[in-house]
């Protein structure tokens, strides 16, 4: 983290151009020469073992040679007709442990392809040169499918239910589309407002309208939703915190984790931001990471990440592990809070030391305590299904079956879709609820055509 800090309330703190600089790119792109020299080195595998690992099943050789080849535009067009939010997914998803880990390469004593960086490379070329979208749209169904939620899936379901001709109205809760990738990312994960600039692109194909303000269970019934469109797809994610259930936990200056990274996103002076001296970070996740960098970059001078069991059982992944000790996180692991202490306002966690016996996580009897000013937690989120009681609701989310119909008793619905963070698909990232968005819009246009859903 560079640049000069000054002095604010007694302690160092960084300056403005400092803390511009720590919310720069955090993977800057490639020039077209490194791009170039980048996708020589690939092999072109058959049955390539990227293409395989990825959820949305990008011809990976095939874009990657576009690229070698210099048609950065056929490159682009295969990477979106697989994923529509590829730009996203290129600065976000989890290569490491995806199509770059899976890549032939690493089986010897090369670097596998940067094949998240080539995606980029391919894909804001695109968005930079704009122009006419580049796929078009299918004749007009005469059908309309409401969609509720304009996070990745249901932006994905959007695009793809347009592009086989059908009318789409999204609702969201939001002031602005994106979900996530809006509001849920760290900020040096999705610089220049590319969120938006991803969202105007998609809509370029036509067909879709979008309403904000809109909340399930509020200003949207879903038996409305039924009654006024030929087919709904859900896609509105998991909108509740999970608690930590300990003493002291309402606090002021305990807060989630989700809550201050929308808080820092939407910042148009990221620098008047107040953060604590001392921060914890109560979780395992990406959420965690990111809050827990972010505080850091923002000027936090000690900050804690705890999490109850080992890194190896992280939700992030090894190199985001790695992200936060390399900007000074101190990384507790085998730590369960057990109460939040201070008059009034938290003063510090107290933690109880954990390990597995028998395989079951349990506390030791040892606690140990950690200052903090600020405390934010990112123990997961539910799904806030107080509209949604009719549908079968497994594990806090939608039961959907292999169609992406909601299901009543175990019987699947007809007309009502899901996808996306709100049903249990395996994987909590935006590449997966972009493929749940693709393959739920395709499932809606055959019920719709009468065809067989099975």
């Amino acid at each position: 983290m560079a640049g000069r800090p000054h002095e604010a309330g007694g302690e160092m703190r960084p300056s403005t151009t400092q803390i511009a600089d720590n919310f720069a790119d955090l993977h800057p792109p490639l020039g077209a020469g490194k791009a170039d020299v980048e996708a020589n080195r690939c092999l072109y595998c058959y049955d390539a073992p990227c293409v395989r690992a990825c959820p949305t099943g990008i011809d990976i050789p095939r874009f990657i040679h576009q690229i070698r080849t210099g048609n950065l535009d056929g490159s682009a067009r295969t990477i979106l007709s697989a994923n529509i939010l590829g730009g996203t997914c290129a600065r976000a998803c989890p290569t490491e442990v995806l199509c770059e880990q899976a890549c032939v390469l690493n089986a010897g004593e090369d670097a596998p392809i940067a094949i998240g960086a080539l995606q980029r490379h391919a894909v804001d070329h695109l968005l930079a040169k704009g122009g006419a979208h580049p796929f078009a749209r299918a004749a007009d169904s005469g059908k309309r499918v409401a969609v509720v939620g304009a996070g990745p899936a249901g932006l994905a379901f959007a695009h793809r239910a347009a592009m086989l001709g059908h009318a789409v109205t999204i609702f969201d809760a939001k002031p602005k589309s994106g979900g996530l990738n809006e509001y849920g990312l760290a900020a040096y994960k999705m610089t220049d407002d590319f969120a938006q600039r991803e969202v105007e692109f998609l809509l370029g194909i036509g067909g879709i309208r979008i309403h904000h303000g809109q909340r399930l269970g509020e200003q949207l019934q879903l038996a409305q939703l039924r009654a006024d469109f030929n087919a709904v797809f859900l896609a509105m994610g998991l909108g509740g915190s999970n608690v930590l259930g300990v003493p002291g936990e309402d606090l002021p200056g305990v807060r989630d984790a989700i809550d201050f990274i929308e808080d820092l996103r939407q910042a148009p002076d990221k620098s008047q931001l107040a953060i604590g001296d001392e921060v914890v970070v109560i979780g395992g996740g990406n959420t965690a990471i990111d809050a827990a960098v972010q505080a850091r970059r923002l000027g936090a001078r000690r900050v804690t990440l705890a999490y109850r069991r080992g890194g190896a059982q992280m939700g992030a992944t090894a190199w985001e592990q790695d992200l936060a000790r390399s900007n000074g996180v101190i990384v507790e692991l085998w730590a369960k809070p057990v109460a939040l202490e201070g008059e009034g306002k938290v003063a510090s966690v107290v933690f109880e030391r954990t390990q597995l016996r028998d395989g079951k996580l349990v506390g030791s009897g040892e606690t140990f305590r950690v200052a903090a000013n600020t405390v934010l937690k990112a123990v997961g989120q539910h799904l806030l299904a107080h509209e949604l009681r009719d549908l079968d609701v497994v594990g806090g989310k939608l039961r959907v079956d292999a169609q992406f119909r909601t299901c009543v008793e175990g019987a699947a619905v007809n007309g009502v879709y899901a996808g996306g963070d709100c049903i249990a698909n395996g994987l909590d990232l935006t590449v997966q609820a972009v493929e749940d968005g693709k393959r739920a819009a395709h499932s809606v246009d055959a019920w719709l055509r009468g065809k067989s859903q099975e």
